[in-house]
């Protein structure tokens, strides 16, 4: 298993329509595309760092991922919606550990 997550800042006001429509198309585009499970759009909390919003899925295995990563659905969300619209971000993938 793969955890996917992202922890970002929009260049978006807060609580602006902007930044709804950005976390709703994030939330219906990304999480449609084949071997994307638990699929989150999260909100960051914590004084600790600048971010305010946090994505996170899983993916039963790499081939999962790559397909994902690969998928013509998540390249054009990125490139059409995610650069021009995310202010900073920090992505993370994870695999547990065992023992």
């Amino acid at each position: 298993m793969i955890r996917h997550t992202v922890t970002f800042s929009l260049k978006h006001e807060k609580g602006s329509d902007r930044e709804q429509h950005f976390l709703a198309d994030a939330r219906r585009i990304l999480s449609a595309i084949a071997g994307v499970e638990q699929f989150e759009v999260l909100r960051q909390t914590g004084a600790k760092n600048n971010f305010s919003y946090g994505l996170s899925m899983e993916f039963a295995n790499q081939e999962a991922y790559d397909f994902y990563n690969n998928h013509p659905d998540h390249v054009a969300f990125v490139r059409d919606r995610w650069l021009p619209e995310v202010k900073e971000f920090l992505e993370i993938d994870y695999v547990p550990m065992t023992g």
